[in-house]
């Protein structure tokens, strides 16, 4: 950028032809989302005051968010933060960025809660917490739940309580935990649903990711070498932490979702059902401890894995 008279419209230009050089997915769309957050406006402001000249500070801003981004550095990370079901969680260099798959799992979590608990007053866990996206978006939602959120990641706690201090009483009923999966968990603590999103990607696999991706924590992509290492952990374990009638969900990665289940069938889950993504790409899967509850838990479950 070399000095003159920059414009919205012009700066807008320029750093959609840079990031097109650079092979940047979105170059139009993430050139104006940036630009938004230096000018603290919506994006029609930059359409309606395209001529506006931009201050040298402001450009100073800019020209370092371009920076990143043409390095491939997630657009979350250089905005701090990312939306979330109905709220904006701050993400970092420690978290995964949310993605909208996820928010499916969330949506799946809040049908399932009154079948488990008349009232709500649900008691969730969340293993790999990370920006604790899940498991606040889960208590936004249901006012007499309660969670415990852990994550191996001392950063990537601090990131989670942030969030869920900012959002409305959820403070109040969630706690966060420094472990290894089930490490630190006294058994004689039960919980109606265990959630995890793990890191699911083959070892191998990693290296071929798209450059964003691959600037994500890889202690949240690497699943060992099958993808499948963290679900064998939390399989084995699960049924000591949950209550009789509990609820087990993942999300998985592509063509994992069979494997899933029937490790959750080995651990001796009593059903399992898989839920697909807005892709028609299995996404979800989801069992259930034991089928006392007899047609309640079939109703349950096929609500919650009901095609879009």
């Amino acid at each position: 950028m070399a000095d003159s008279v920059w414009t919205i419209m012009k700066i807008i230009n320029w750093t959609k032809q840079y990031f097109e050089a650079k092979g940047v997915e979105n170059p139009r769309l993430d050139a104006e989302v940036l630009l938004c957050a230096v000018l603290k406006c919506q994006r029609i402001t930059l359409y309606v005051d395209f001529e506006r000249p931009l201050t040298e500070e402001e450009l100073a801003i800019y020209r370092e968010y371009v920076r990143r981004r043409g390095n491939f550095e997630p657009l979350a990370y250089i905005l701090g933060e990312k939306e979330f079901m109905r709220n904006t969680f701050k993400v970092n260099k420690a978290t995964l960025v949310p993605r909208p798959e996820t928010e499916l799992l969330v949506e799946s979590l809040l049908k399932a809660a009154p079948y488990l608990r008349r009232e709500g007053d649900v008691k969730i866990l969340d293993i790999g917490t990370g920006s604790g996206a899940i498991i606040v978006s889960l208590l936004d939602y249901l006012p007499h739940a309660k969670g415990v959120g852990v994550d191996i990641s001392v950063d990537a706690l601090v990131t989670a309580k942030a969030n869920a201090d900012a959002i409305g009483d959820v403070k109040e009923r969630i706690g966060f935990v420094r472990s290894d999966v089930f490490s630190k968990l006294p058994v004689e603590k039960k919980f109606d649903i265990i959630v995890s999103n793990p890191p699911y990607i083959p070892a191998g696999d990693i290296a071929a990711l798209d450059k964003d991706v691959q600037q994500e924590p890889v202690t949240a992509l690497d699943g060992g070498e099958d993808g499948l290492d963290f679900y064998r952990r939390i399989t084995a374990e699960a049924a000591e932490h949950m209550e009789a009638e509990g609820l087990l969900a993942f999300e998985v990665g592509i063509h994992q979702a069979e494997a899933v289940a029937q490790l959750c069938r080995n651990a001796g889950f009593a059903k399992t059902a898989i839920r697909k993504d807005y892709a028609g790409i299995e996404r979800m899967v989801f069992a259930v401890k034991t089928t006392k509850g007899g047609d309640a838990y079939e109703d349950m479950l096929l609500e919650i894995t009901r095609e879009l």
